[in-house]
């Protein structure tokens, strides 16, 4: 583990790095309160520091109390080193955002048990991190098919959303759903189901780009977000991902299967993402209705700033 000694005495900096070092911790020191506050507060900080309380420019109680107010979600567990020994400089210390504090002159092995004290807590804190991380992964998404779940992609959509037109850029989306899909859960079960909708999701993502994005959003129904990208180019990518499910065969107990995909695409003419997800749906349904395994784009909707640029250019030859 990391760890920082902070103490403008050099004698006394150099006995603490040795001592830590002989402990096991990776040291690296400063001798001053603004080197110690860089050092905390860059690349790869320490998870723990020894400060001391007397210290040219920032004094170690000024240190804790910067490192308090950036309020990390991972701080360093600080010990403030004093020869202080009154309960109100004690109290002030901790009040400042202090983990803890050590006398001078020192005791090693108190020393050794607080720092031992801080290792647990950085090491509890930095599981705790990383189950929070993982439970907001789960959130967001899908357990079958480990892609995004409904609440995910539709947040990525608004995010989209707002921020093609700040880059003067398109957004296509797809709505695409398995056909017939209750007839495999009905011959096969669940679990045959359950492959299908794995298989038709890795075909998926080998046809789009790193950064599209792709959710699962109901039962068998998927939605596509494919920022950057035109009518055109969306007809082609989906048409890509449609071809490609077709000739997957999928092997099913025993037994070789082939599925198809119908698609609605639509492309951001400035809607809502219900507006637009609207639009999508309304081209699925009609992709169903013309007889499955097919890709049926929206009726583009023009956006207020193509309609102002087509008014000013049909005014231009009127103008003197």
């Amino acid at each position: 583990m990391r760890a920082l000694v902070a103490d403008d005495d050099t004698a006394s900096r150099l006995l603490l790095q040795r001592m830590l070092t002989k402990w096991g911790y990776d040291v690296v020191t400063a001798s001053e309160g603004e080197e110690a506050w860089n050092i905390l507060t860059g690349d790869n900080s320490p998870d723990l520091a020894v400060l001391d309380w007397m210290m040219p420019g920032l004094d170690g109680v000024e240190v804790c109390r910067r490192i308090r107010a950036l309020d990390l979600s991972s701080p360093p567990y600080l010990i403030l080193l004093t020869s202080r020994g009154d309960k109100q400089d004690i109290a002030t210390g901790l009040e400042s955002g202090a983990s803890d504090y050590v006398q001078k002159p020192f005791d090693h092995d108190e020393l050794r048990a607080r720092l031992l004290v801080g290792r647990r807590f950085a090491e509890l804190n930095s599981k705790l991190l990383e189950t929070q991380r993982e439970l907001q992964r789960q959130a967001l998404t899908d357990p079958l098919t480990h892609i995004m779940n409904r609440r995910a992609i539709l947040g990525r959509l608004t995010e989209e959303l707002a921020r093609a037109p700040r880059q003067g850029l398109p957004l296509s989306i797809g709505v695409m759903d398995i056909d017939h899909f209750k007839l495999v859960n009905d011959r096969y079960g669940h679990a045959g189901g359950d492959s299908v909708l794995q298989t038709v999701v890795e075909r998926s993502l080998r046809a789009l780009r790193a950064y599209d994005a792709l959710g699962r959003i109901g039962g068998e129904e998927f939605l596509i977000v494919m920022p950057g990208v035109g009518a055109r180019d969306a007809s082609i990518v989906l048409e890509r991902i449609r071809h490609s499910i077709r000739q997957t065969i999928i092997e099913l107990q025993s037994a070789e299967i082939t599925v198809t995909v119908s698609i609605g695409g639509a492309v951001n003419g400035g809607e809502t993402p219900e507006e637009l997800l609207h639009l999508a749906d309304e081209a699925l349904y009609r992709a169903k209705g013309e007889g499955r395994d097919r890709v049926v784009m929206a009726p583009r909707k023009e956006s207020e700033a193509e309609m102002m640029m087509q008014a000013s250019q049909a005014a231009a030859p009127f103008e003197s």
